[in-house]
């Protein structure tokens, strides 16, 4: 939830979200780490951050979604997949009260861990 709160970990930023979220987001976190285990967990932007030779993904939670920040090709290389939800440039968003599309993350995530990499040779 948007908050005037500056998280110093994910583990808080989990921690005082509304409890029907948190498992969620926990959720969410662990497809990204087992897709990307070297990844660096931070805050940035005040929201949970993966990065690893860049940036991968950011999260966030909201009253009535869970927002997710691929970045604009973690978006623009799955839009045909993206049609249920509401996403924009650089954001989707994936409704509480729904199971997370858990194959499409690990995609995007995979893909952005590839892109990151093929970007740096």
């Amino acid at each position: 939830m948007e908050s005037q709160i500056k998280y110093k970990s994910v583990d808080q930023y989990i921690s005082l979200q509304p409890a029907d979220v948190q498992p969620k987001l926990e959720d969410l976190r662990n497809v990204i780490k087992s897709i990307a285990p070297g990844s660096e967990e931070q805050i940035s932007y005040n929201m949970p951050a993966y990065k690893q030779n860049g940036v991968l993904v950011y999260f966030a939670a909201y009253k009535n979604h869970i927002g997710f920040y691929p970045t604009g090709n973690g978006i623009s290389e799955f839009e045909k997949e993206l049609g249920k939800y509401k996403y924009s440039k650089g954001a989707i968003q994936f409704p509480v009260n729904d199971p997370l599309p858990v194959s499409l993350i690990k995609r995007i995530v995979k893909f952005r861990v590839k892109y990151n990499k093929e970007k740096l040779k």
